[in-house]
């Protein structure tokens, strides 16, 4: 076999060059092991960084959690748009509180306030509210739930527009469905399906006032709306009346979908999955 490293000689190498392998040989079982062996799940703290915010009501300057850009893999999307992700649920770090003042709202509206929805603000809320309690490292499902509650009563004391409360109250609706999920993994008990059977309920509440929020909103309002184009939010309307029981407007909320012009071919098969979906149900009840 030729020496691939001739000439290191003179560098005093000789020796070693004669001896050196570029790579390590693997046996059989190396290989069968390496094949085996399972990734580590990433934990919800390896995630987080604290991201510096400055409360456009109050003027404080501080810190809330948020999950790294890329770090989380997305596995799939509810019927909803819900996105759905491995090990860790970012949708619990979207509400973003001052705990000064009591001002909150999601992350993409935080810093978006006029001097009169300022006002209204510190009149409303601050006025009464008693501080935000220390969360650890992480935010449990409770304290996620509670936070995007705030940033909905905000949005109501400023009189944000009916898209940004709809948005609000489909992005509590899926936190609420995230610890459904989670509670779903816990041993069955009582008192666990008494928990799921309640948060069910008010997930379906929040459903239905996203449902009345964006069917209000996509008559009155330009696109984009919460960054969602007309077909994406026709699909979400649709899908929304089809889980609050509304067939009739869901049918044609999604004819509408599939012979618009506009809408691609993606969000022409996501109506059908939802017609498919609507079908099942129907087919069930009679």
């Amino acid at each position: 076999m030729t020496n691939l490293f001739k000439g290191l000689e003179e560098f005093g190498l000789g020796n070693l060059s004669k001896k050196i392998e570029i790579y390590e040989e693997k046996n059989e079982t190396d290989t069968k092991q390496s094949l085996l062996k399972k990734p580590v799940p990433i934990t919800e703290e390896e995630v987080l960084f604290e991201k510096t915010f400055n409360c456009p009501v109050c003027g404080n300057d501080f810190k809330s959690k948020m999950v790294k850009s890329g770090k989380v893999k997305l596995l799939t999307q509810d019927t909803d748009l819900r996105p759905v992700f491995q090990h860790v649920d970012p949708l619990k770090y979207d509400a973003v509180v001052c705990p000064r003042c009591g001002y909150a709202a999601l992350n993409r509206f935080f810093k978006y306030l006029t001097d009169t929805q300022i006002s209204l603000i510190k009149s409303t809320i601050s006025a009464s509210f008693k501080g935000l309690s220390g969360s650890g490292d992480t935010l449990s499902y409770d304290e996620a739930i509670t936070r995007h509650k705030l940033a909905l009563v905000n949005s109501i004391v400023k009189k944000s527009k009916t898209s940004e409360r709809a948005y609000i109250c489909l992005k509590t609706a899926w936190v609420i469905r995230g610890k459904i999920e989670n509670l779903s993994t816990e041993e069955e008990t009582s008192e666990n399906q008494m928990a799921i059977k309640n948060l069910q309920k008010e997930e379906e509440e929040f459903i239905q006032k996203a449902y009345e929020g964006f069917n209000e909103a996509i008559l009155k309002e330009a696109f984009p709306m919460c960054r969602m184009d007309e077909s994406t939010v026709s699909l979400l309307i649709a899908d929304l009346a089809r889980r609050t029981h509304k067939y009739e407007e869901a049918s044609r909320w999604l004819s509408k979908i599939l012979v618009s012009r506009n809408s691609n071919e993606r969000i022409k098969e996501k109506a059908r999955e939802i017609k498919d979906l609507m079908r099942e149900s129907l087919s069930k009840n009679e």
